[in-house]
């Protein structure tokens, strides 16, 4: 016996169209994948393109950057520097090329040099160094080899071209400053007694002796300086003054008076 059950068969035939309806057909995955892989293989090979454009303008430029050294200038307020000899100097210092230069020791190499008191070396493109400088400014020399810059350091410098115009200082090294100091004030009290200073020492134990631009050597002392001082000038120009060229040393420690070493005959031709 059949049984037929009409509610469980499907309709296979197809469905009628809509009159107005618009058909969609889908396009296959892989054709929009191929395109995306397409447009990405263009932009890696854009991007190659430039990062090898760009590294090989780097090269270029490095190599414009990193020329070898022709050049090295001095600049600066110069009166004791050789400027040709210092930029000779420091170019036999130089080992390589610009870029690569260390200017740390270029510097150093030119703070060797006694006269320079500052130093900045700075790279100029395309091939040379520019070095400014700022001379050692000597305010008085410092013993019989130094000199003194404005700011109290002591400096070494070649003497041979003579600075005897300078004043002579000399005493511990630490105390420069102070020493200056003293022989500024000192100067402009003998100024107006119409006298020079031209030398100012202090001793180890600090004690202070004088010279004078007549050869007289002031024996001071330790001890109440000033007015030793004003005493030794008001009797140098009411009874010394007169018989200078005669005097070699004034002993002025004395609490009424001063102790006078004459000359030698010998001595007297000397300083005259």
């Amino acid at each position: 016996m059949n049984l037929s059950l009409p509610w469980l068969k499907q309709d296979t035939a197809p469905a009628a169209p809509v009159r107005g309806a618009v058909a969609v057909q889908r396009q296959p995955a892989t054709v929009t994948e191929t395109r995306v892989a397409q447009r990405a293989a263009v932009w890696l090979s854009l991007l190659g393109v430039f990062v090898a454009v760009m590294l090989l303008l780097a090269d270029k430029a490095l190599a414009w950057l990193d020329q070898p050294v022709s050049e090295v200038s001095i600049s600066g307020q110069i009166r004791h520097l050789d400027g040709q000899a210092l930029a000779t100097q420091l170019a036999q210092e130089i080992r390589a090329p610009l870029l690569s230069l260390d200017v740390r020791h270029l510097r150093d190499e030119a703070l060797a040099n006694p006269w320079i008191h500052m130093a900045e070396v700075r790279r100029q493109w395309p091939a040379a160094v520019h070095v400014a400088v700022a001379e050692q400014v000597p305010v008085a020399r410092w013993g019989d080899r130094g000199l003194l810059n404005h700011q109290g350091d002591i400096f070494w410098p070649d003497l041979s071209a003579g600075y005897d115009y300078l004043p002579k200082l000399n005493g511990p090294a630490h105390e420069t400053r102070a020493i200056i100091a003293q022989y500024h004030d000192l100067s402009v009290l003998f100024a107006r007694a119409g006298l020079r200073l031209t030398g100012l020492t202090l001793e180890s134990r600090g004690a202070w002796n004088l010279e004078l631009d007549n050869g007289i050597q002031v024996v001071v002392g330790r001890e109440q300086l000033m007015p030793r001082l004003r005493r030794f000038l008001s009797i140098y120009e009411a009874e010394l003054g007169q018989v200078a060229a005669q005097i070699e040393q004034v002993d002025i420690r004395y609490t009424n008076g001063v102790a006078v070493r004459w000359r030698t005959e010998e001595r007297q031709d000397d300083a005259g």
